[in-house]
């Protein structure tokens, strides 16, 4: 049986290839809309961040995900980022 290929990531912050699966991913659309994606699939420019506060904390910093994305990123995304993403997960 063949061993399926695990798809790699890496991350805007701290630069760090993780399993895309464990990453979350940032779509900016072709409407030019920024948003979370959980499913991973939605179409268009895709930036992923570590789950992690200090990843977070560096990311917005350097604002890296107006670079990765070629667009400002409102306040707005990030707020949602913080708030149902990176605090769920530095709580476990």
């Amino acid at each position: 049986m063949k061993k399926r290929k695990i798809p790699m990531r890496k991350c805007v912050a701290c630069q760090e290839m993780k399993p895309k699966k464990e990453l979350i991913r940032i779509v900016r659309t072709p409407e030019m809309k920024v948003m979370i994606d959980p499913s991973g699939k939605a179409s268009g420019r895709g930036a992923y961040l570590c789950a992690r506060l200090d990843c977070f904390k560096l990311a917005r910093k350097r604002n890296a995900f107006d670079k990765a994305l070629e667009m400002k990123i409102s306040d707005e995304v990030y707020i949602q980022l913080e708030e149902e993403w990176i605090q769920d997960y530095d709580k476990k």
